[in-house]
């Protein structure tokens, strides 16, 4: 393994997994007995997810507004950033852009994955809207943090190494597609089957 895996790399991906193994753990207390499939891993999901906002990009928005920028902040939280921001530059420098976009997703996609797994919980059909809505702000959100950077030819991504492109950019970026995509699909497929049954019974009465 080469030198482009350092202690803070581990801690890092160790607080990740920490994280999942929390959302496992409240799915597993929080949940009744049955619950279906689906509803229990986009439960795991959403607390996950809410739990890396509130928690990893939190700290980097903490850092990164009101003057600080990673670069010149002091910590572990901000040694791991300095570790992602070595794949990604902008990180490390309080970009506009990706500040931008942090601010809405850590006070508004972190709370919303943390409601969506409330309504999960009471078994709330209205969940489905808001998982539409969430999973549209994550696809908008990985568009617009990368979008800008390719235009210009990617000048601040580092891909030279398997950590900085396979670990940090594509596989800690990708799942914030795959996830969001199919639980759109599921849950306009709940949403349509919905609005087509209540236009059957208007129809028939």
């Amino acid at each position: 393994m080469d030198q482009v895996f350092t202690t803070t790399s581990l801690y890092a991906l160790l607080g990740v997994s920490a994280i999942a193994g929390i959302a496992k753990l409240a799915s597993d207390t929080l949940l009744p007995k049955d619950a279906s499939k689906t509803d229990r891993w986009t439960f795991v999901w959403l607390i996950f997810d809410g739990l890396i906002h509130f928690s990893y990009e939190g700290s980097w928005l903490y850092f990164s507004t009101f003057g600080r920028q990673v670069n010149t902040s002091a910590g572990p939280l901000a040694a791991m950033w300095r570790e992602y921001s070595a794949a990604d530059f902008r990180w490390g420098v309080a970009d506009p852009n990706i500040v931008s976009l942090e601010i809405l997703t850590v006070l508004g996609a972190g709370p919303l994955c943390l409601y969506i797994a409330y309504q999960i919980m009471k078994n709330d059909p209205a969940r489905h809207y808001w998982i539409i809505v969430m999973s549209t702000a994550e696809l908008y959100g990985g568009f617009m943090t990368f979008c800008p950077d390719w235009l210009i030819g990617s000048p601040n991504l580092n891909t030279s190494n398997w950590l900085h492109l396979w670990v940090y950019l594509i596989f800690m970026n990708t799942i914030w597609v795959v996830i969001p995509l199919i639980l759109m699909v599921d849950s306009y497929g709940h949403v349509a089957s919905a609005l087509r049954g209540a236009g059957k019974k208007i129809k028939f009465t």
